[in-house]
């Protein structure tokens, strides 16, 4: 059975809704998370012709007439990991500009490309971008799910409807989302493959976005931001264990965040509260990826509350941003902590509403669990559409005014 078969993608309506109006829509992601077969069947479906600068002709081609080779495109075209060919970016501009119809290109690249001015400048206008990640709990589940509305709506209905995960939740954690990781049914082989993936990135992609003097570093890096992840960002640390300067290792985390292997979560600010921590937060960009770097199965990470703890954040995390890019409605992420170590592990802003989301890995939730919502509730006022902890546990309940403790399987079973 093939990944098409498997795994429904959310992303795919808000493709077709942007081929409708815009000439250019990109799509970008890290390698491997389903760019390329969900680019390939909104276009085929709609009649587009498919190359891939993976490929050596077509990059060599391309390279060495981008004038050319954009004139003889078909009409409809995907374009592959268009990133790897930067001297396409004015070509597809001209070509853009001169006949300025909806739907010509979808682009697919992954290294963010807002971080690649030439592409980012030339199509400034011409193109929408919409980012894929690897595939979310309620995709493998084949669930629509609307967690996001009902946060910002405040709207979560009171009551015992979930099953506790237990173990479970550390397996869906240590599998993470890349859909050709998923497919192998062995936890060791799902390892094997995360291990070559973050290898071949390295040798492949970073060496194509950058020429740097220590190459073997960045996969020991990579590894140490895995056994930080949801930590705040500390690059002397990190940079500890290397023989190379601590704006290195700073450079090195920006390549690694370019290709998506990890995200940086900015502080929360807001003007009624001044002692507010400013630095940001850490996050493995798959928690797959980092168990395998870690050498840890699902059974090693349960035994190790204090890392499951901390992995089941950077998890909902980066389920919740698979949410927000479904959305039609912009989703802004932070996180919040004061000098006190008050914190809220996410805080999510859409609309002109706030809400905070605070990850706990046990089976049980107390009001002490409350305390940074409260707090953030306070300081964002009537903006404040409502906190939730997220548990392992298997009922809803209210905390007080617009506080909800809310099992974690309802990102992918659904909100009742």
């Amino acid at each position: 059975m093939n990944e098409k078969e498997l795994y429904p993608r959310f992303l795919r309506p808000r493709i077709e809704e942007a081929l409708a109006d815009s000439p250019v829509v990109l799509i970008h992601g890290p390698r491997q998370c389903g760019k390329t077969t969900l680019a390939r069947l909104v276009g085929e479906a709609a009649g587009f012709a498919c190359f891939t600068f993976d490929d050596d002709l077509q990059r060599a081609a391309a390279r060495a007439d981008p004038v050319g080779y954009v004139a003889d495109l078909p009409e409809r075209v995907v374009l592959d990991e268009v990133q790897r060919v930067p001297e396409l970016f004015t070509s597809l501009k001209a070509a853009v500009d001169s006949r300025r119809t909806p739907g010509r290109f979808i682009l697919t690249g992954s290294a963010n490309v807002l971080l690649v001015p030439r592409l980012a400048d030339s199509l400034a206008g011409r193109m929408e971008i919409l980012r894929l990640h690897p595939l979310a709990q309620a995709e493998v589940a084949g669930k629509q799910v609307d967690f996001l509305d009902r946060l910002f709506a405040g709207d979560f209905r009171v009551g015992r409807f979930w099953q506790r995960q237990g173990k479970d939740l550390a397996r869906r954690v240590a599998a993470g989302g890349f859909p050709a990781a998923l497919i192998r049914a062995v936890p060791r082989r799902r390892s094997a493959w995360y291990r070559d993936y973050a290898d071949t990135l390295v040798q492949r992609d970073i060496r194509d976005l950058a020429r740097i003097s220590a190459l073997d570093a960045v996969p020991r890096l990579l590894t140490a931001a895995a056994g930080q992840s949801a930590c705040l960002l500390n690059v002397s640390e990190l940079a500890g264990p290397f023989q190379v300067s601590r704006q290195t290792i700073r450079e090195y985390l920006t390549l690694l965040t370019r290709i998506f292997l990890v995200d940086e979560l900015p502080p929360w600010y807001s003007n009624r509260m001044k002692r507010l921590v400013k630095t940001p937060k850490l996050h493995i960009g798959d928690t797959g990826l980092a168990c395998a770097l870690l050498g840890l199965d699902a059974d090693g990470l349960w035994a190790d509350r204090g890392l499951f703890g901390r992995l089941l954040e950077s998890f909902v995390y980066q389920e919740l941003r698979r949410h927000a890019d479904w959305r039609e409605i912009p989703t802004m992420f932070s996180h919040f902590r004061d000098k006190d170590r008050v914190e809220v592990d996410m805080v999510l802003e859409s609309g002109g509403l706030v809400a905070g989301v605070e990850v706990k890995a046990a089976s049980t939730v107390t009001a002490a669990d409350f305390k940074g919502l409260r707090k953030l509730r306070a300081a964002a006022s009537h903006a404040f559409a409502a906190g939730v902890v997220l548990y392992d546990g298997d009922a809803a309940a209210g905390f007080g005014d617009r506080l909800y403790a809310v099992p974690v399987s309802c990102l992918w079973e659904g909100c009742r």
